[in-house]
């Protein structure tokens, strides 16, 4: 089963709006985030899905809050099924926005990770003071540097957000994470 990463939230147009805004070209973008100038047009055109540390180095370069490029519930109640689906970066992994947007000191996200999916190859960090995991489903693996964490239903992790790390479903099932970040990176 694989969750493919079709965002309903397209996020290109933000990140090519804010670039223009900046007066930033695409090479010095790509330059500032150390990624090639095509991989940058294409996440501008949404053609491409990006690891979360990609994701995390242009926003860097454009001086742009992660959370910036999605929008949130508005309202503070989210019925189940009704979250924003968001693509917070990772291979095969839908996201959905449980907190309002107008939040800046929490951000929670539910993520429903096909067998295999990850984080991306690459250790990232987050601009968060606190990164929080909870299992409902399944088992993931949080790799925190140099440290590989197991996690099965139930288990919960708290870790600095701007400590380099990634994660990933280990198993042949699909999974569900509970994710909550502070402040709002």
């Amino acid at each position: 089963m694989s969750l493919a990463k079709k965002a309903e939230i397209p996020i290109g147009g933000r990140i090519r709006a804010t670039r223009l805004a900046r007066g930033l070209t695409l090479g010095q973008v790509a330059a500032a985030a150390g990624l090639t100038e095509g991989f940058v047009s294409k996440l501008e055109r949404d053609q491409v899905s990006p690891s979360v540390a990609s994701l995390v180095a242009v926003c860097e370069a454009l001086g742009l809050r992660v959370g910036e490029l999605f929008d949130a519930p508005v309202n503070a109640i989210v019925r189940a099924g009704d979250g924003a689906q968001i693509n917070f970066g990772g291979n095969d992994a839908k996201e959905f926005l449980l907190s309002s947007g107008d939040q800046s000191s929490i951000e929670v996200l539910h993520s429903k990770i096909a067998p295999g999916g990850s984080g991306g190859d690459e250790l990232y960090a987050l601009n968060c003071e606190v990164e929080f995991v909870f299992v409902l489903k399944g088992q993931l693996e949080v790799i925190l540097g140099p440290e590989h964490h197991l996690l099965n239903v139930g288990d919960a992790m708290t870790f600095r957000g701007r400590d380099p790390h990634t994660w990933r479903n280990p198993t042949k099932e699909p999974i569900e994470v509970l994710w909550v970040m502070s402040p709002a990176p």
